[in-house]
């Protein structure tokens, strides 16, 4: 969805017209992105990607059809068997599709994409299906003591965005109501240099994330305040003129990720120097050190993976754990 953004903003700017298409419900289709999403021109082309273009057909056909009193159309799709192979999925699966004209998006939607802020957005359809109104929520927080009491929906808007993932999640209290999330990108900071920093950059990319290797204090201290809900700190460093001050500014702005490479005895070293800076035993105890999960990691490729997973972990609020010795739903 956030790489559609400008897009939309040119079709909006020119008065092009436009329909938004991404899922509501679906089932099966294998791991993908969650938040993929299309937008489909007045010419039926369809810009961006859902379900590797399978379906790009049927929703230009869809999108053609909308008369100008819907806001919105839902429609079904489903692939098995022989297209599932043609189309290069890991599965088949069915799902419900949300399309809207471009003009029942509000624009703020797209200018917080475009800006990389964190954002979600509530788009509430009518029984029918042919109407829905959209709002856009921001990790502000609610008032629950407001008289009408808190608004589930963006109470759970910003409980998805609090977590760092982008995705989506369907309510059927009072009507459907499809919550999407986008948090802004985890920025890995890395302070400090090497082969494994530079491996840490290249797997940040390969997951969506930034990654910006420093090698002073003040420049890791000035990116960690660059998006303080979206830096994740790495420390590479051995240096107490680096790691120390650096890990002081995260631990005691809300950084939600610190981690520090090192043996045990320079955990303890950093502990020590912490606690003569004026840190305590709470604050030093959400360092993520020795940094990563235990994968077996002895390579620097291996190590970067361990990192990058355990990063990954704690933005969701995740305790680690195999998949296999869990119940209910592998993606909740």
């Amino acid at each position: 969805m956030r790489e559609l953004a400008e897009t939309a903003r040119g079709w909006v700017a020119r008065g092009r017209t436009g329909v938004l298409a991404r899922p509501i419900t679906e089932q099966g289709f294998g791991p993908r992105h969650p938040a993929d999403a299309v937008l489909i021109d007045d010419a039926g082309r369809c810009h961006g990607t859902l379900y590797r273009g399978v379906f790009d057909d049927h929703l230009a056909a869809e999108a053609a059809a909308l008369t100008g009193d819907r806001t919105a159309h839902v429609c079904e799709v489903a692939v098995h068997d022989d297209e599932v192979r043609q189309a290069g999925l890991a599965c088949g699966g069915q799902a419900e599709i949300l399309l809207q004209p471009l003009a029942a998006v509000p624009a703020r939607w797209w200018d917080l994409l475009s800006e990389g802020a964190d954002a979600a957005l509530i788009t509430r359809l009518n029984e029918a299906r042919t109407r829905a109104v959209s709002t856009v929520e921001t990790t502000e927080p609610y008032d629950a003591d407001a008289p009408e009491g808190p608004d589930r929906a963006a109470e759970r808007a910003r409980d998805l965005l609090a977590r760092r993932r982008a995705g989506r999640d369907t309510r059927f209290a009072d009507g459907l109501v499809l919550i999407e999330s986008f948090p802004a990108v985890p920025h890995l900071v890395i302070a400090g240099g090497g082969e494994l920093a530079e491996l840490l950059v290249a797997q940040a990319h390969l997951l969506g994330w930034r990654a910006t290797v420093t090698l002073t204090a003040p420049d890791a201290v000035r990116l960690l305040a660059e998006q303080p809900a979206a830096a994740c700190l790495v420390v590479l460093s051995h240096e107490p003129d680096l790691d120390v001050p650096v890990l002081r500014t995260a631990l005691t702005t809300g950084t939600p990720y610190v981690g520090a490479l090192g043996s045990r005895r320079t955990q303890a070293r950093r502990a020590q120097a912490l606690t003569s800076a004026g840190l305590d035993a709470e604050h030093i105890a959400r360092v993520h050190g020795p940094i990563g999960l235990d994968l077996g990691a002895r390579t620097p490729a291996e190590t970067a993976l361990a990192i990058c997973a355990e990063v990954l972990a704690a933005l969701d609020h995740r305790e680690p754990r195999v998949l296999r010795e869990g119940a209910g739903p592998i993606n909740a």
